[in-house]
């Protein structure tokens, strides 16, 4: 007796079995369908989502870097902490005279004055403005307040409207630019430690500052144009 054959149980076979014969319909639902793999979790993205795949991980690389890098701390943070403020046991003003030094070769080669060039008010003006005085020795010639007049020492910090300056009390001061004058030389040779100069030269330079004209942090007054304002009455 013939066997017969069996009719398919599964709708794909039997749609495969009208357009193949029963062996091939067979192989084709045992290979494509029933042994299928059924992949859960892909191993490999497929290539239309390599490029999305690539941008996800810098994405994930940028914020651990941002993560792993500490905040600069806000101005509140600096005052708590201390930050710009001078330890008491560093308020000398012997400390601070080679600053002194450093800062008199500084202002030479900013005028060009150990060049033999003739320094003027006129040239020497927009040099000065755009100068750094963090070791300048200023002195207070005018000031609306009177006791802050013949105040002198070596400037540790230059804010944005007040100089910290050292005496030779060891004090430290902190006098307004606003309505006060101040004098500082510029000597024309190098001072020993000793205070003493090296050589027979003129006299210093001797200028003067409106602290008035004169309120700005000292890395913004570099590409800061000043314009000639009539000085106020002190």
């Amino acid at each position: 007796m013939a066997d017969t054959p069996t009719q398919p149980t599964h709708l794909a076979h039997a749609l495969l079995l009208r357009s193949h014969s029963p062996t091939t319909a067979s192989r084709l639902f045992r290979e494509k369908i029933q042994q299928k793999p059924l992949l859960l979790r892909p191993s490999s993205p497929p290539p239309s989502n390599a490029r999305a795949s690539r941008q996800r991980a810098r994405a994930a690389k940028l914020a651990r870097r941002k993560t792993q890098k500490p905040k600069p701390l806000s101005a509140k943070a600096k005052r708590i902490l201390g930050v710009h403020e001078v330890p008491k046991a560093q308020r000398k003003y012997v400390i601070f005279e080679g600053l002194n030094r450093m800062w008199g070769g500084y202002m030479r080669d900013v005028l060009g004055a150990g060049e033999g060039r003739q320094v003027t008010a006129q040239g020497a003006g927009q040099v000065l403005v755009s100068a750094d005085f963090h070791g300048a020795e200023v002195e207070v010639v005018r000031s609306r307040c009177v006791s802050r007049v013949g105040l002198r020492g070596i400037v540790v910090r230059d804010t944005k409207f007040t100089f910290e300056i050292i005496t030779k009390a060891n004090e430290l001061k902190t006098v307004p630019k606003e309505h006060t004058v101040f004098r500082f030389e510029v000597p024309l040779a190098e001072k020993t430690e000793d205070g003493e100069e090296t050589a027979q030269q003129p006299k210093p330079l001797v200028f003067e500052l409106h602290g008035s004209q004169f309120e700005n942090r000292a890395p913004d007054r570099a590409n800061k144009k000043f314009k000639l304002h009539i000085p106020p009455d002190l």
